[in-house]
């Protein structure tokens, strides 16, 4: 069963910080990419970041460079989500996904997702 859960989320005032976890299945993390991505109210779902399967190469959204950290634990089968000065605008569902063959930021192409975990700044 591939399963993908998400933790870390909460409130937290503008200008802080958050880390986000995601534990994976074995059978499916040491072979995947692992993405974020994030839905805010009224809005599609964005890609935030990812990492590729060995670690070694990551990609963010511009929105977001510069201030949020990806990285994997291959040993732990967990991928980190790490967030500084974080914005209002960051305010949304964060979304952990996986996908095999594919490094990139289309969401169609990530094949399983968590559940999400809640994340709200404040001004």
């Amino acid at each position: 069963q591939v399963q993908l859960t998400e933790s870390g989320g909460g409130l937290v005032q503008a200008g802080g910080s958050l880390r986000l976890s995601c534990a994976a299945s074995v059978r499916i993390f040491s072979s995947y990419a692992m993405g974020w991505f994030r839905q805010a109210p009224g809005k599609e779902r964005e890609f935030v970041a990812v990492v590729h399967w060995s670690g070694g190469n990551t990609y963010y959204a511009d929105s977001v460079k510069g201030r949020f950290t990806i990285s994997r634990d291959n040993a732990k089968n967990t991928v980190y989500l790490q967030m500084n000065s974080l914005k209002p605008e960051d305010t949304a569902i964060y979304y952990c996904a996986a996908t095999n063959f594919y490094y990139g930021n289309g969401k169609g192409r990530y094949d399983y997702w968590g559940q999400g975990t809640q994340v709200t700044v404040s001004s």
